[in-house]
């Protein structure tokens, strides 16, 4: 651990999907530099734990705090200005735009992102297919260049 404080603190996170609830009192700490994983099987709250973080279900209780900054009381389109970003299961590129149009189209949200030749140093896969539309990309290539838009 680098730092005494969490960068991501979750306390007691509850959410709900309408009158189902759906979490119940999730714990987590991340500190700075590392990785965590959410493991389970279908259904057990994985991608809602992240919804939920990220503000995308607003039905929620509990404490969620990202490098000081409580969360649960910012709007949904501030979340990202934080520097806490999501990339859902989905994908979510644009199919028909080249990687290259693909990581310039979204607006900056935040300062300190990756610039577009940081990223095809992470993503030498994605150097290559600079010019590609996303329908000629591989699932693992879309999931790349997923991310990578979200280190922009």
């Amino acid at each position: 651990m680098t730092s005494t404080a969490p960068l991501l603190a979750v306390s007691g996170l509850n959410a709900w999907y309408g009158e189902g609830h759906a979490l119940h009192g999730v714990d987590l700490e991340v500190y700075s530099g590392e990785t965590v994983t959410l493991l389970g099987r279908n259904g057990v709250g994985k991608t809602t734990t992240l919804r939920a973080i990220m503000g995308l279900i607003r039905k929620r209780t509990g404490g969620i705090a990202f490098d000081g900054q409580d969360l649960m009381r910012l709007p949904l389109h501030r979340t990202a200005h934080q520097g806490i970003g999501f990339v859902p299961e989905e994908r979510g590129i644009f199919a028909t735009l080249t990687v290259d149009e693909n990581l310039v189209l979204p607006p900056v949200v935040a300062e300190g992102g990756m610039s577009v030749e940081e990223i095809f140093d992470l993503f030498p896969n994605l150097k290559e297919r600079r010019n590609s539309p996303g329908t000629r990309l591989s699932g693992g290539e879309q999931q790349m260049l997923a991310i990578a838009r979200m280190l922009r």
